[in-house]
């Protein structure tokens, strides 16, 4: 029993014994921090800034749309006979689409003809007459006016036939069809839609003070969600000559190439216009920065001499920076540092001018300059 109580003692005494020495080591740095004049060293992350080469461009969402689209539709009314298609096929021009009811058409125009062959008939005839002087002038007058107002006739209902018959007026990819044989067609009813889609337009809006920088033929590139990764390449066509009061926004056609017919008129694209040449700037995460209402500000990371265990002393130097474009994660730094300066990414928040600091990358802001938001 004695001896139990003599190991519980002696534990207690090393417990004790440890959290004295301890609390005398932090009290002994803590005196030597402060007799030199030293603030509790913070943990932040930190990122050396290097110089990236950017492509200025500006950015908008736009719309596609075919170059060349429309709704078929018949400008004559009549009885469906035949289709030609099948919903999503891919047409030429000029392929036949629907064949409308036309024999009373048909058969009237036979007759107009039979009448426009007599009139020819009976001009040539008195023409011969008119020679040997058997009929006079005004007759064959008479006879020309008859040939030529039945060959009108003839052609005007040769139209009506024609238009009978409905046929493709461009290249492109038939949409889906709710029409069938059998069904009354008035004219302007909508037979399919039409797309040509070997190039598509995007519309899109730019604010009126990047007007000065964009121009016709400049390169454009498109991006869609629903080609992750895909970029579709093409040019500015067309500026809109008026900018629309109510936003201040101009707005801007370009034609883009459409590989394998994937973009679909009516989806929308994410539109990058390169403007002016590649330049080279500081770069940092935009994490880095503090916007104040006096100034962009950042923390570079110097030595300061050494540190009571003899490692070097790191301390934050707030510093006014003049900050430019961003892209991404990223913003580029004009002027107040240099590259290679190692400047704070997190933890600004718990400094002041001078503070000592720790550095710690294991986990670092996001420093990409085309982000997948997916990933994030």
């Amino acid at each position: 029993m004695i001896r139990r109580m003599f190991l519980m003692l002696l534990a207690v005494a090393a417990v004790f014994g440890g959290i004295f020495l301890y609390r005398s080591h932090t009290a002994k740095r803590m005196r030597e921090a402060i007799a030199a004049g030293l603030s509790p060293a913070v943990v932040v992350s930190a990122v050396k800034a290097e110089a990236s080469v950017w492509q200025p461009r500006l950015k908008a969402v736009g719309s596609l749309r075919a170059v060349r689209g429309v709704d078929v539709t018949t400008e004559i009314a009549g009885l469906v006979r035949a289709l030609h298609f099948r919903s999503g096929d891919d047409v030429q021009e000029g392929r036949l689409l629907v064949e409308l009811n036309a024999d009373t058409d048909v058969a009237q125009l036979r007759s107009l003809q039979a009448g426009a062959e007599l009139a020819k008939t009976v001009y040539e005839r008195d023409t011969k007459q008119f020679e040997a002087h058997a009929v006079s002038q005004a007759a064959l007058d008479a006879d020309a006016a008859d040939l030529k107002s039945r060959r009108a006739r003839v052609a005007e209902q040769a139209a009506v036939v024609d238009r009978k018959t409905i046929r493709a007026p461009f290249s492109g990819r038939l949409g889906i069809t709710t029409v069938n044989p059998g069904q009354y067609l008035n004219p302007g009813d909508k037979i399919v839609t039409l797309q040509a889609l070997d190039s598509l337009y995007v519309d899109f809006s730019l604010p009126q003070q990047d007007l000065g920088i964009v121009s016709l033929g400049q390169r454009v590139v498109a991006t869609t969600d629903t080609y992750p990764g895909r970029v579709f390449a093409g040019r500015v066509t067309a500026i809109d000559p008026k900018v629309d009061p109510a936003t201040r926004n101009v707005r801007i056609e370009a034609t883009l190439a459409n590989p394998g017919h994937k973009l679909l008129p009516g989806m929308y694209a994410t539109v990058e216009v390169r403007s002016g040449a590649a330049r080279s700037y500081l770069t940092l995460p935009q994490t880095a920065v503090t916007y104040n209402p006096y100034g962009e500000t950042i923390y570079v990371v110097r030595e300061n001499g050494k540190a009571p265990a003899g490692k070097p002393l790191l301390v934050a130097r707030q510093t006014f920076v003049a900050v430019g474009p961003t892209r991404g994660d990223q913003v580029a730094v004009l002027k107040g540092i240099k590259e290679g300066d190692l400047v704070v990414t997190s933890g600004q928040l718990k400094l002041k001018n001078g503070s000592p600091v720790i550095i710690d990358n294991r986990v670092q802001p996001l420093n990409e300059a085309a982000p997948d938001i997916k990933d994030q």
